[in-house]
C-alpha cells in the first residue's frame, strides 16, 4: 500500500514538473514585457506627451450639446431606416 502511495506522489510530482517546464518555455518564448533603450523610451514619452496635449486641446473644443444633437439625429435616421 505504501508503495502505491509513493508511486502516486512521484507521478503527481512528475506531472507538475512537466507543466512548470511548459509554462517556463512558453514564458521565455513570449515575454510579456519589452525592454527599450533610453532613446526609444524618450521618443515614446515625447509621443505620448504630444498625444496627450492633442487630446486635451480637442477636449477643450469639444461641444457636448452639438455631439448630443448629432447623436440624436443619427439615431433618428437609424430608426427611420428600420
Amino acid at each position: 500500500m505504501n508503495e502505491v502511495f509513493i508511486y502516486g506522489i512521484i507521478l503527481i510530482l512528475i506531472v507538475i514538473i512537466i507543466i512548470l517546464l511548459m509554462l517556463y518555455f512558453s514564458a521565455r518564448n513570449n515575454p510579456y514585457y519589452v525592454v527599450y533603450d533610453e532613446e526609444t523610451k524618450t521618443a515614446l514619452k515625447r509621443r505620448v506627451m504630444n498625444l496627450k496635449e492633442e487630446l486635451e486641446g480637442e477636449l477643450e473644443n469639444f461641444d457636448v450639446e452639438d455631439w448630443e444633437k448629432t447623436l440624436e439625429e443619427s439615431i433618428d435616421e437609424e430608426v427611420k431606416n428600420l
